[in-house]
């Protein structure tokens, strides 16, 4: 690359930037770091302990509680390993080295950065899209459901989640994504990249989860109707099926709007851009970064901390009782 090109390139980026400087045309820490770069870093560290803490919580309680050794709690169990991965992995490696420098650089570094990330990132949305089949045939299907969701079939779809997964780190990594040079094909091949990776990645798992969780929407809401239809008129009973269906729409309005205000930017950002003419704010890339990554602290609450066996097994954990004594087999709900 032209040694102009690049100091253009990364001149408008040192200027905005709180916590990297320029030297010798290398994007490196400042040694002097600012008030808004030390808050922005002490942010980025709560951030990540609490990923950690939460998903670790979700883990001891799955383990240690004989009653949660469910198939949909092996589920939960591995979404909450890998976004526990993100917090211990992924958290530290975007700390050190940004995504917005890794953009305009390629070293060891920025690779192991970028595949961890992408491993990462693409095996939990693959679990939560797991997560909604085993919903789906829970709600709609519930006479097949043991017989359709069994130790063996969830055992397959973790291990193609994280299968599926490292293929799909490994191969936009080489392809080139984090690519600091850029050849006459260059611009093809990222687009290419990014859009196969952007379908596998998301797009696809979230298509899936959009027509999974409308139609489990749908059929909870028949069932509620036939229910109300079918057992008694009173008031009170009206009342419930109401209550029913404002907490069935909420939690599936949670779920998917957690997920889509998480994702959906960063992968039409990463779609886009390799044809956009206009140059993305770095504090705007790094922003739909960390949003990204913050789905992983946010899933504990969705699909573990909202149960109440849940919740009752935290509060043991944290009180410390577990250690008092065996309370594996201790009733949760």
């Amino acid at each position: 690359m032209d040694l102009e090109v690049a100091a253009n390139r990364t001149q408008g980026v040192a200027d905005i930037h709180p916590c990297y400087v320029i030297e010798n045309l290398n994007y490196v820490l400042t040694k002097t770091p600012s008030v808004i770069c030390v808050l922005l870093y002490i942010f980025l560290v709560l951030l990540a302990f609490i990923t950690i803490c939460g998903n670790l919580l979700v883990i001891i309680s799955i383990i240690y509680f004989r009653q949660l050794h469910t198939t949909t709690n092996s589920l939960i169990l591995s979404l909450a390993v890998a976004d526990l991965l993100v917090g211990i992995v992924v958290f530290p490696f975007s700390m050190a080295f940004s995504l917005s420098s890794c953009l305009y650089h390629e070293d060891l570094f920025c690779k192991v950065r970028g595949s961890c990330d992408i491993t990462l990132s693409t095996c939990s949305i693959l679990n939560l899209c797991c997560i909604s089949i085993d919903r789906f045939y829970a709600v709609c299907r519930p006479l097949t459901y043991r017989t359709k969701i069994n130790h063996r079939s969830v055992a397959i779809m973790i291990l193609l989640s994280w299968g599926v997964s490292v293929l799909i780190g490994i191969g936009v990594m080489t392809a080139g994504l984090n690519s600091e040079e850029c050849e006459d094909g260059c611009l093809i091949d990222l687009v290419t990249t990014n859009t196969i990776g952007g379908i596998l990645s998301f797009y696809l798992p979230v298509i899936v989860m959009l027509c999974i969780y409308l139609k489990i929407f749908i059929v909870a809401q028949r069932q509620a109707r036939s229910i109300h239809n079918t057992i008694s008129q009173s008031t009170k009973s009206g009342a419930t099926v109401s209550k029913m269906e404002r907490k069935a729409t909420k939690t599936l309005a949670i779920v998917l709007g957690v997920f889509l205000l998480c994702w959906l930017p960063f992968f039409l950002w990463i779609t886009v851009q390799p044809v956009a003419n206009n140059v993305v704010p770095v504090p705007v890339i790094e922003t739909l970064n960390w949003l990204t990554l913050s789905n992983s602290m946010l899933n504990p609450f969705i699909y573990a901390f909202f149960y109440s066996w849940f919740r009752s097994a935290i509060r043991m954990i944290i009180s410390g009782k577990i250690f008092q004594g065996d309370f594996a087999n201790s009733k949760l709900f």
